[in-house]
């Protein structure tokens, strides 16, 4: 009896650190970064509208393990404010490899740079993820072995757990079983010495599991630091730029939010692709430049003295006459003058009032202007598109109608409406900068267009003084019939024509045709110099 009472005893004794083992509560997590259940929210929304990223989901998913919680990771690193990553003991082993992405991503320079352009933004999160993915399955091959050693670990330690948990049923069986004095039959305890042998070899395969995933993990980590720097750096690159592009062609953040994902991923692909794309930072300064011409501008400002003139308007009356009125005799003699408007008065030279009728700008789309000038790499396409975007900002600044026409040879005129009571749709101001024609070059056809518009505004509106901005590359003659017919509306619909001959200074000279059709002429040279069209931006 005592020697079956001491191996209970013994059993008992062993059994307490298999009954503590299962009792404790294992790492858990499979996810490296601390998310609600709104962040988990905003990334399954983001995977149903993102066809793009759900198919590197699934495409991933096909090859390695656990990669729906690695890509949940990086997307909610770049979304939350800020993120917080889980310690390591937290983790199940299986996701291992995917904290020690997450962590080195937190940890590399490049990532402040992209948070600045995704934090909070679920769209700008999720193109972060889709820009890192060639690098995402270059990482993924090299931890492919640390990851089956992970997984391994992680199958061992449950086999662990499930042999800690049937120690625990032997004893409770050997419990149930024991008589008055302690006694556990002897089948009973035999099961409870199979049950600690199991557990005690599945703890060292276990233990031995763990030891290979560590091993293998910390070899791959110089390479996933390596890779995900790359990644993300390749990622801040691209926020960036997108963020330049919205902003250069005037997308506010607030429009941004508003818009649905597949709607801003399909504008983004189109500012990155489109005719425009690489002339997008010029036309960031010229609508820069004309936004600072509008902030200096002052209404109603005395333009430069120039001499002295007659008339009544006290406020240039010069000190001469202004001594009159000190002397009794002489106030009659004031008096009379100003009635007569012979008053001596300053004369100033200022600009001319702006107008209130549509701003035209007229953009020459022949063949010719698809040429770099200057070595400059700039085209006189991009430099008059330029301008005409500004143009149309002014427009909208000053809740003007803005008409856009892009003319070519007679039979080449194409006119895009953006009236000052309508947004402008950024769909349409991309057609409007995006179309070409590349054919010869005809000035009558896209005056004429501009005068029929301005003529029908009149005709609706009682509105004149329109303005029209043509730019162009070339020359070309016009017939003296419809000259004085050109001459006839500009005198009756009080409009000014505002002329820019890009790298064709002859055009400009006194008797052409340019310097017949309008009333303000220059010659541009230089095409990465967007203050040579500056004073456009104060006078229309």
């Amino acid at each position: 009896m005592g020697k079956r009472l001491n191996k209970l005893k013994d059993l008992a004794r062993r059994a307490g650190r298999w009954l503590g083992s299962a009792a404790a509560a294992a790492p858990e997590q499979t996810s490296a970064v601390v998310a609600d259940r709104f962040d988990q929210m905003a990334w399954r929304e983001v995977v149903e509208v993102a066809p793009a990223l759900r198919d590197l989901v699934e495409d991933l998913g096909e090859k390695h393990d656990y990669v729906h919680d690695l890509l949940a990771d990086v997307f909610l690193a770049a979304y939350k404010v800020p993120p917080q990553v889980r310690e390591r003991s937290e983790m199940t082993p299986s996701r291992l490899v995917n904290h020690q992405v997450i962590t080195a991503m937190v940890a590399s320079p490049e990532f402040e740079e992209l948070r600045r352009e995704t934090a909070g933004d679920p769209y700008a999160a999720a193109m972060a993820v889709l820009a890192q993915a060639s690098e995402l399955r270059r990482l993924l091959e090299h931890a492919r072995r640390a990851q089956e050693e992970a997984r391994r670990a992680e199958e061992a330690r449950q086999e662990a757990e499930r042999a800690a948990q049937a120690v625990g049923d032997a004893m409770e069986r050997a419990g149930a079983n024991a008589g008055e004095d302690g006694v556990v039959p002897e089948a009973v305890a035999a099961d409870v010495e199979r049950a600690l042998q199991q557990a005690e070899a599945a703890d060292e395969t276990a233990r031995s599991a763990a030891a290979a995933a560590e091993a293998a993990l910390a070899s791959a980590a110089p390479g996933i630091r390596a890779a995900i720097r790359r990644a993300v750096a390749q990622a801040a690159d691209n926020a960036r730029e997108e963020t330049a592009l919205m902003r250069a062609w005037g997308i506010g953040p607030g429009q941004l939010e508003r818009m649905p994902f597949e709607q801003r991923a399909r504008l983004a692909e189109r500012l990155r692709t489109g005719r425009m794309a690489r002339f997008a930072e010029l036309i960031g300064r010229f609508r820069q430049m004309a936004s600072g011409e509008r902030a200096r501008r002052v209404e109603h400002a005395p333009g430069e003295l120039v001499g002295v003139t007659l008339g009544a308007d006290l406020a240039r009356v010069v000190p001469s006459e202004v001594a009159m009125l000190g002397t009794p005799a002489l106030r009659a003699v004031f008096a009379a003058r100003f009635a007569e408007q012979q008053l001596m008065l300053y004369d100033n030279r200022g600009e001319q009032p702006a107008g209130q009728g549509a701003i035209i700008a007229c953009v020459d789309c022949s063949s010719s202007m698809t040429a770099p000038y200057g070595g400059s790499g700039i085209t006189g396409e991009a430099w008059a598109k330029a301008c005409a975007l500004a143009l149309l900002d002014q427009a909208r600044q000053a809740k003007r109608d803005f008409v856009g026409i892009h003319f070519s040879s007679a039979h080449e005129v194409k006119v895009f409406r953006f009236p000052a009571a309508a947004p402008a749709a950024i769909g349409d101001v991309l057609d409007f900068a995006e179309h070409f024609w590349g054919g010869g070059t005809d000035y009558q056809a896209p005056l004429t267009e501009a005068v029929t518009l301005l003529q029908a505004e009149y005709n609706t509106e009682g509105r004149q003084r329109g303005d029209i901005v043509f730019i162009t590359d070339a020359e070309c003659e016009v017939g003296e019939d419809w000259m004085r017919w050109w001459n006839d509306a500009r005198h009756l619909l009080g409009f000014r024509t505002f002329g820019v001959a890009i790298g064709s200074p002859d055009a400009t000279e006194p008797g052409g045709v340019l310097d017949a059709l309008c009333d303000n002429l220059r010659a541009i040279d230089d095409l990465t110099d967007a203050r040579a069209a500056a004073d456009l931006f104060r006078v229309i």
